[in-house]
């Protein structure tokens, strides 16, 4: 059997993270072995598969690939959520807003592992739209003993209006441990920006603390998730395939110009086994 990765490029992205490119023009990203793949994201935290044979030309293909790196966490509009701008747009989801740091499924009853990203159509190097992601496990590996200990006492509730495919109220300790190894998370949803344009805003309430301790944790946290060590901001290109592990990372998205052409697709995978959200309400 023909070991497909051994014939890959395979180098580090900065901070964190590996690129995979294709040592031929017509190698195949179906053809790349996933349980090496998988292994790999649980390690590095970020995988970028660049420069391959698209595979992908409608979502019924992107789906049955992903089935292959475990069950799907299933959505009301199925599978593979089209992320682009929408005129009518309800949420900052569909908008060409900004989008700040969060993990996904935070509104769900289970967590997904991983999200894979496959990019249809990028919106240019001048045009903004890159997506944002922040390693909180290593993060939090480095991070001073003192300050850790005061943000594991930190319990933070989240509410926003259900008018997309997520909402409702959930509260969260800041750190928590990673539920499959001996590692420390962040889940953090940091608030909106109050003076730029966010379509259905959300609501950030920091327990037991005043305004003023809660402005100041906001900022501390903001300087290190957007920290060079730990963050890396990722600039599309068409074809690109992304897959992150939601359960070490946040991400967001840098707002981009209105009406430019920025198309993403994404499927959740659960973790195995499925990972219950706790802080649901």
């Amino acid at each position: 059997m023909v070991n497909y990765l051994s014939e890959c490029v395979v180098t580090a992205n900065n901070p964190f993270g590996v690129i995979l490119t294709p040592s031929h023009p017509f190698q195949r990203i179906i053809d790349l072995p996933v349980d090496t793949l998988r292994a790999m994201a649980r390690q590095h935290q970020l995988l970028l598969l660049r420069g391959f044979k698209s595979d992908f030309v409608d979502q019924s293909e992107l789906t049955r690939y992903a089935e292959q790196w475990g069950d799907i966490m299933m959505w009301p509009f199925g599978a593979v959520l089209n992320i682009r701008e929408y005129s009518d747009a309800k949420d900052h989801i569909f908008d060409s807003s900004y989008v700040p740091m969060h993990w996904d499924g935070m509104y769900k009853p289970t967590i997904p592992e991983f999200q894979i990203f496959h990019c249809v159509d990028a919106p240019g190097q001048q045009n903004g739209g890159r997506t944002d992601f922040s390693n909180t496990k290593k993060l939090l590996a480095e991070v001073d003993a003192e300050l850790l200990s005061y943000w594991r006492n930190i319990v933070i509730t989240y509410r926003i209006e259900q008018v997309a495919h997520y909402g409702g109220k959930v509260t969260s300790s800041l750190i928590e441990s990673h539920p499959y190894s001996d590692a420390l998370i962040m889940r953090y949803n940091e608030p909106a920006v109050a003076d730029k344009r966010f379509i259905n805003r959300h609501v950030v309430e920091c327990h037991d603390m005043s305004e003023a301790e809660q402005d100041e944790l906001h900022r501390t946290l903001h300087g290190f998730l957007y920290d060079e060590r730990y963050y890396y901001s990722h600039q599309w290109q068409t074809g690109d395939i992304v897959i992150a592990d939601n359960l070490s990372l946040l991400h967001g998205r840098e707002g981009f110009i209105a009406n430019t052409p920025r198309h993403l697709q994404r499927v959740h995978i659960q973790a195995s086994p499925v990972y219950m959200n706790k802080a649901l309400q």
